[in-house]
């Protein structure tokens, strides 16, 4: 499954800095960032994620609960403007009781070059059909 895709702004990056009081000079300080190993502000690993849950097609799976996630890793860094979308693949389906189960999903957040940016399972809690 494929997701619409959305761009990341300046205004993504310094509400998400406000609101989780990660003001990293990585990420908020453009001087600071020049200087630093990306070349320019990058987005928060975190925004990243969160964007990417919000373009997850949740309503259409009767998710119980987010269970969680395993093996985040952070590839290439999302930058101001970049567009991104997340891709998913049911990798595992478990059976907690008689009303629901976990399912697992490899699933890649990628920008508009097709690059990985994060790659990670998500897990969750959904309905039996």
């Amino acid at each position: 499954m494929v997701t619409k895709a959305r761009s990341i702004t300046e205004s993504d990056i310094v509400l998400f800095a406000a609101f989780s009081g990660d003001w990293h000079q990585l990420h908020t300080n453009i001087e600071f960032a020049k200087t630093g190993p990306f070349g320019e502000r990058i987005a928060h690993g975190f925004l990243v994620l969160s964007v990417s849950s919000g373009l997850m097609p949740l309503e259409e799976m009767a998710v119980l609960a987010f269970y969680g996630m395993d093996d985040v890793r952070f590839l290439t860094p999302t930058k101001i403007g970049d567009t991104i979308h997340v891709e998913m693949e049911v990798l595992e389906k478990k059976e907690k009781n008689e009303k629901s189960g976990v399912v697992s999903f490899k699933s890649s957040i990628k920008n508009q070059k097709e690059e990985d940016v994060a790659v990670f399972t998500m897990l969750m809690a959904l309905h039996k059909k």
